[in-house]
């Protein structure tokens, strides 16, 4: 199953307060680790628009959109291993 990037966009759009810039990373970052089959070999289960969205609420009050990726792709380092680390944002405009 493919990660439907354009709803992933307006349904993070609509969840959190973010620029098109920062969705832009955060949807190209959620679409490579999709792709990569890690999450779903990990987990079972086929990264999915509302796993983003659900994963992103859990993070500290007061985040940005691109915090809240990185803090979830850090828990997924932590509870899988580092090779998650690569699905993190490190810039965005």
């Amino acid at each position: 199953m493919t990660l439907q990037r354009e709803r992933l966009d307006r349904a993070l759009a609509r969840a959190f307060e973010s620029g098109e810039g920062e969705r832009r990373a955060v949807v190209r970052a959620a679409g490579d680790l999709a792709d990569s089959g890690r999450l779903a070999a990990d987990r079972g289960t086929p990264l999915t628009v509302e796993t983003v969205v659900t994963e992103l609420a859990e993070a500290p009050d007061g985040s940005s959109l691109v915090e809240r990726w990185n803090w979830w792709v850090g828990a997924l380092a932590v509870a899988y291993g580092d090779a998650y680390t690569q699905f993190g944002v490190q810039r965005h405009s």
